[in-house]
């Protein structure tokens, strides 16, 4: 039986107390590190966008990103992205994004900006591979210590940007496959698609390479997966 899969904005005040419970069903964080309706509710009345993906009825996920001024600019950036773990192969994820990029482009936004574990090769193949994004930020534990059992080997992040209406982003709305040739001055940062007892020495390993290469001048541009390696592709300028 195929699932019928609603996107839409989020409404009243019901609806952000289940974005409330799916923070923590999806997380696992502790009632301090949920983000919560009282500061929901006025970020939208002020352009925040709040969006839901619902299956019969039921919210199974949401993506939020409220505004703020980077470089003198009006941008989004989008905090959260959640989707319960029964529907993470309904392409919801990209689903999600799309509808947030056309709500930010409707406010007259150029660029969207969020963080993500750059150990996590599905991420990585949804924000490069289907979106378009780029990456020229690497922050060192940026969230610190929280209740998450997701950040349990620390929060290091790439800071992606998302710009909306360049002719890469557009190619990849046209499901244009991307740019993976590596050329002879690119940098190749490798991670395994699936990380398990290792995880501490991939991060300290990655850390190492990715602040190097952005030190030096090089962007995040691309990713793909090649004999169970996950690729970033770098590259200068």
């Amino acid at each position: 039986m195929t699932t019928t899969i609603v996107i839409r904005d989020i409404e009243g005040l019901a609806e952000m107390r289940e974005v409330e419970q799916l923070q923590r069903e999806i997380w696992g964080v502790q009632d301090l590190d949920v983000y919560p309706t009282l500061a929901l509710k006025p970020q939208k009345e002020v352009g925040a966008i709040l969006i839901g993906a619902f299956a019969e009825g039921r919210m199974v996920g949401f993506v939020f990103g409220f505004p703020g001024i980077l470089e003198g600019e009006t941008i989004i950036h989008s905090d959260m992205l959640g989707i319960l773990p029964a529907y993470r192969s309904h392409n919801l994820g990209y689903l999600l994004k799309v509808a947030q990029r056309e709500a930010a482009i409707a406010l007259g936004v150029k660029r969207i900006t969020w963080t993500f574990d750059p150990l996590q090769s599905r991420n990585a193949r949804l924000n490069f591979g289907k979106l378009g994004v780029i990456a020229d930020r690497y922050y060192v534990d940026y969230y610190g210590t929280t209740s998450s059992f997701l950040h349990r080997f620390g929060t290091d992040r790439l800071w992606v940007t998302w710009w909306l209406q360049s002719e890469r982003v557009e190619s990849r709305m046209r499901l244009e496959p991307p740019d993976t040739v590596i050329r002879d001055r690119d940098i190749v940062i490798e991670i395994p698609t699936e990380i398990t007892s290792d995880h501490e020495q991939w991060r300290l390993k990655t850390r190492e390479a990715f602040t190097s290469a952005i030190d030096e001048g090089y962007v995040v541009e691309e990713f793909y997966v090649k004999d169970k390696m996950g690729r970033y592709v770098l590259r200068h300028g």
